[in-house]
């Protein structure tokens, strides 16, 4: 009796252990984009110290329930704590400051803390700064007076005696010593901007902060926006009331007026304003990018014309308010905004980012522009510059010139073209990130690939020897591990005039002799690429397609954003959405013809954004391949999306008005046959929900049935407000499984 209750507790043991081990095995979507069983580990953010000897980290207080400010020695790794959770609790408050991001004074001596943020559209840019005095662990409180939450891009002085910073669009100067705070511009509305940018200038150009301080700490440079000439689309809330509520947007759509921006200086004291006369109409050119040359009174600045096709570099005079032209790029399509500017040889040279010679390169420039002297000498991209170091002689930089779904350091020499010294050990394949020390001398390390999570490591450079690991994910890394997945194989598809990288995902019970479903996953734009040798969380949710019987492919057709050269990304320039979509049926075609466990007949397509719009103009252009659709947050009309993204890649409207219809798959609608699910959030600022009715519209026009889903006051990444991600992904493999039948035939 005794032995046989042995076993059957054996055999109960055994069971559970079975359906443990199943329920790690199992991937369910609940798991991916509900309960966050699949988040990973993050370090940071770091900050490398002054002298280069150690880096200050975030750490989790447990026992106040607050952040730790640490610092790492970065040989050793021996680590202390310079600012505890304890040292963040106010005068008369429970709970410690929450860190959500810091900024070190030039001298490490205060330290400016970020937090009770807010969204301002996809970012969290406004909130509550605080200065703390390490020595004394004096916390002080900034923007006293002013509405709670309200400041924006808090910077201190040079020598950290003071602050600026934006609130309700206008700039203000703090004294750290009495709290004194001095107003520098008052006409900061609604659609007058100062030192921050409207909406436009934000999603497509990639600026925030709006304002710099001068070396000497005398002046603030600042740039102004006048929107009040750019039209307002209106987003609805008709959810958070019984009545609705109009949300007013200034977006300046293809063709029409952009804001009229210009940059001025004021003294950090007060006082008036004075402006910079650039040449042209502000309001068809773009001020991208405004610096201060070290140890001047200078500042250099970068304007784009509307084209997108010139950039014109000036440095202006802060005390004559004069201007000189020192450099002029141009490209027969468009320029990209390169942030990668240093100065050498005591400020009288300065980096400058080309593709002149159809690669992007490295350039070292005189200061009148006299002279250029190309630095990254080879046929590759640089795809990031990581660090660019005077003393030592050197330019680090991310790149790729065998493999262009992967990324490796690199170094160059600063003084004389030769070639590129791989940094990076081979053993090591995939993607690497590196935030390298103002000495050159140490690195922190995120290294990626499609089955690795991010791990970050210490580094010594150049020899690149592993010094200690920060963060390894082990734990996800284990669980991703125990799904048992197929792995995501990396192919060539010849398509004739190019070979295009793509990527494929298996069955885990694949069968080469039955026929499988087939899954297109595109994006296919300029702004982005999906054939990546990166982790993208694991990118669960093909696996989880994959899972359920459909083999799920994707490729990068010309034009997206690969380190490709110039040629390659120029291509699709005044064709996007035509081009894109060619090479996305003729890779098809490709596949057919090489794979026989493709299934032709049960084909599909889903993209987001671009991706959305991509999947729409193959549905409608190839109707005989593509079966079955999802798309998501698109744009079904490129006239109404935003004119400087649309405009960069498309031309002028007036130019290339045959290219914006075409490109457009509004005007293909009425070639429908498959199935179509189309998906939009009804608060998106970024592609307006518009263009999902516009598409509805002409869809019913023409007779074409399809299924569609509304999330109301979701933005771009439809992902705000209770159980959305999980719902969505729901929606999306049910309408899959009933429309295009997954499992081998």
């Amino acid at each position: 009796m005794k032995g046989f209750l042995i076993l059957i507790l054996t055999a109960i043991f055994q069971i559970a252990s079975f359906c443990v081990a199943y329920s790690q095995s199992e991937l369910r979507l609940e798991d991916i984009f509900a309960n966050g069983t699949y988040n990973q580990n993050r370090f940071g953010p770091i900050r490398w110290m002054k002298d280069s000897k150690g880096y200050s980290s975030i750490e989790t207080n447990a026992e106040v329930g607050g952040d730790d400010m640490v610092i790492y020695d970065a040989r050793t790794g021996r680590r202390s704590v310079l600012v505890s959770a304890q040292d963040l609790i106010r005068v008369g408050a429970s709970s410690p400051l929450k860190i959500a991001d810091y900024e070190w004074s030039e001298d490490n001596t205060k330290l400016l803390i970020f937090t009770n943020t807010r969204k301002v559209w996809r970012y969290h840019t406004r909130g509550d700064y605080w200065v703390m005095d390490v020595a004394t662990k004096t916390l002080q409180q900034l923007g006293k007076g002013l509405p709670s939450s309200s400041l924006m891009f808090t910077k201190f002085s040079p020598d950290a005696t003071k602050v600026a910073y934006v609130s309700e669009h206008n700039i203000f100067v703090e004294t750290l010593a009495d709290g004194k705070i001095v107003q520098l511009t008052y006409d900061g509305s609604d659609v007058i901007i100062n030192g921050t940018f409207d909406w436009v200038y934000e999603e497509e150009l990639n600026c925030r902060d709006g304002f710099r301080w001068s070396p000497d700490g005398e002046s603030i440079a600042y740039w102004r926006s006048d929107a009040k000439d750019v039209g307002t689309f209106y987003l609805i809330n008709n959810i958070d009331s019984i009545y609705s509520k109009p949300i007013p947007l200034p977006y300046p759509k293809v063709g029409e007026k952009l804001s009229s921006v210009k940059i001025g200086v004021v003294s950090a004291s007060g006082g008036d304003t004075r402006w910079f006369d650039f040449p042209g109409d502000p309001q068809n050119n773009y001020l991208a990018r405004m610096e201060f040359i070290p140890e001047s009174r200078e500042i250099m600045v970068q304007q784009l014309n509307r084209r997108q096709n010139t950039n014109t570099v000036w440095v202006g005079d802060v005390d004559s308010m004069g201007l000189v032209k020192i450099l002029e790029d141009t490209d027969e399509a468009f320029l990209d905004i390169h942030d990668n500017i240093q100065w050498l040889d005591n400020n009288n040279y300065f980096t400058w980012t080309s593709e002149r010679d159809g690669w992007l390169h490295l350039y070292k420039v005189s200061r009148d522009g006299s002279s250029s002297t190309l630095i990254t000498k080879g046929d590759f991209d640089v795809v990031r510059i990581s660090h660019i170091d005077p003393t030592g002689g050197y330019v680090y930089f991310i790149a790729s010139p065998e493999n262009y779904t992967q990324r490796y350091l690199y170094r160059s020499p600063l003084t004389k073209p030769g070639k590129a010294e791989r940094i990076t050990p081979a053993e090591y394949p995939g993607q690497h990130a590196y935030q390298i020390s103002p000495d050159s001398r140490y690195a922190i390390q995120t290294f990626q690939n499609v089955d690795t999570p991010p791990l970050y490591s210490v580094v010594s450079l150049p020899n690149h020897r592993l010094l200690r690991v920060l963060e390894d994910n082990r734990e996800l890394k284990e669980k991703f591990t125990a799904l048992r997945l197929n792995p995501k194989e990396f192919f060539k598809v010849d398509i004739g005039e190019v070979v295009l990288d793509a990527f494929m995902i298996k069955p885990q019970d694949f069968d080469s002799s039955k026929k499988y479903p087939l899954l297109f996953y595109v994006y296919g734009e300029p702004a982005g690429a999906t054939v990546q040798d990166s982790w993208q969380n694991g990118d669960l949710w093909h696996h989880y397609i994959a899972q359920l019987g459909y083999v799920v492919i994707s490729i990068d057709n010309r034009g997206t954003r690969t380190p490709r050269g110039r040629d390659w990304r120029k291509s699709i320039y005044g064709q996007i959405g035509i081009l894109a979509s060619e090479d996305q049926h003729k890779a098809a075609q490709k596949i057919f013809a090489t794979y026989d466990f493709i299934d032709s007949d049960r084909v599909g397509m889903w993209g987001w954004s671009g991706g959305g719009q991509m999947t729409l103009n193959c549905m409608f252009r190839y109707p005989e391949v593509y079966k079955t659709g999802i798309a998501i947050a698109f744009v079904s009309d490129q006239r109404l999306y935003d004119a400087t993204y649309q405009e960069r890649y498309m031309g002028l409207l007036e130019d290339n008005a045959w290219g914006y219809r075409e490109g457009s798959p509004l005007h293909h609608a009425e070639n429908l046959q498959g199935d179509l699910l189309i998906m939009h959030g009804t608060a998106d600022d970024n592609v307006h929900y518009q263009s999902f009715e516009m598409l509805v519209d002409k869809l019913i026009k023409h007779n074409k049935m399809f299924s569609m889903m509304s999330y109301p006051m979701r933005a771009h990444g439809i992902n705000e407000r209770e159980n959305t991600s999980l719902h969505l992904r729901e929606t999306m493999t049910k309408f899959l499984l009933e429309k295009l039948p997954s499992g081998g035939r």
